[in-house]
């Protein structure tokens, strides 16, 4: 596996946990979206600044443009996703937003000119039916037509998400993600500000969960997503993404000693196949490389 490939894992899997570390915060969906984004931002910029002196983005206009949309987009869709995580649970909320995956496949060879292969479209079909499995019973136990609308329009923006990042190009690294982060944080705070202000409750158990959201998680995750997924395909993205929802569910078992049904497990064991058939490259194939 390349450095690319191992960095987007380790994003996927602190991704994986944000469910359980929010779930210790006190705040409105929104205000948790606003200080995960600040913070991280915050630390992005400090890092940056340390290391490389100054930003450079601006030298590419296009790309920039792309890079702040992308930003935008982000923060808009964590807004939707964390709104759903509130009305309708955080499983039918993800089984909800990893549509966005779907919607990335389906664009891929008309935005990236990526051939979406039938054996990749196979292992994709065999990854979603894997989520079903994980996470669909769920979406039968509620009638919040609200919330589930809340999570599929998180998925819409996913897939605006990626697809403007995926057209970035000279700006990668630390600063792709410090811009892209700081973008999604201008976006939430916007947000905030019309919807109610700058007041904001906060609880002394909540500073700890949320330093830990917004520095780790958020922070050293967006660094580890942003700086990889420009050296991977955008089917790879969109298909190895639903590694995120099912590290959550071993999460939940492991920390909070939530019952891990038997249609989870068959679900898990779809997901890391198809996840592995789309990457493991048959030999004939890697020989004629």
């Amino acid at each position: 596996m390349d450095k690319s490939f191992l960095k987007y894992m380790a994003a996927l899997l602190l991704f994986g946990s944000n469910g359980i570390v929010a779930g210790r915060i006190s705040l409105s969906s929104h205000e948790i979206v606003l200080f995960r984004t600040m913070i991280g931002s915050a630390l992005l910029i400090a890092l940056y600044l340390i290391y490389n002196k100054r930003f450079t983005f601006y030298r590419y206009k296009k790309s920039a443009v792309y890079l702040w949309l992308s930003g935008f987009a982000m923060g808009v869709s964590w807004l939707f996703l964390y709104e759903a995580y509130k009305q309708v649970g955080v499983s039918v909320a993800s089984l909800g937003y990893y549509c966005g995956p779907i919607i990335v496949m389906a664009l891929s060879p008309f935005l990236f000119k990526e051939k979406l292969t039938k054996r990749k479209l196979l292992c994709f079909l065999v990854v979603f039916v894997g989520i079903v499995f994980v996470d669909g019973n769920a979406v039968y136990e509620t009638h919040n037509l609200g919330g589930i609308a809340f999570a599929l329009l998180s998925a819409v923006m996913y897939a605006v998400m990626l697809c403007f990042s995926k057209k970035v190009e000279g700006i990668s690294g630390m600063e792709n993600a410090t811009v892209q982060l700081t973008a999604a944080f201008v976006a939430v705070f916007v947000f905030v500000a019309f919807k109610q202000g700058l007041s904001f409750d906060i609880q002394s158990n909540d500073i700890a969960p949320l330093l830990v959201l917004g520095l780790l998680n958020t922070g050293i995750g967006c660094f580890l997503y942003f700086s990889s997924i420009g050296g991977i395909k955008v089917q790879t993205v969109a298909l190895i993404g639903y590694i995120e929802p099912l590290s959550a569910i071993f999460f939940s078992f492991i920390f909070l000693h939530e019952q891990l049904l038997v249609g989870q497990i068959i679900g898990a064991v779809l997901i890391i196949s198809g996840a592995l058939c789309a990457e493991l490259r048959p030999k004939a194939h890697m020989t004629k490389q």
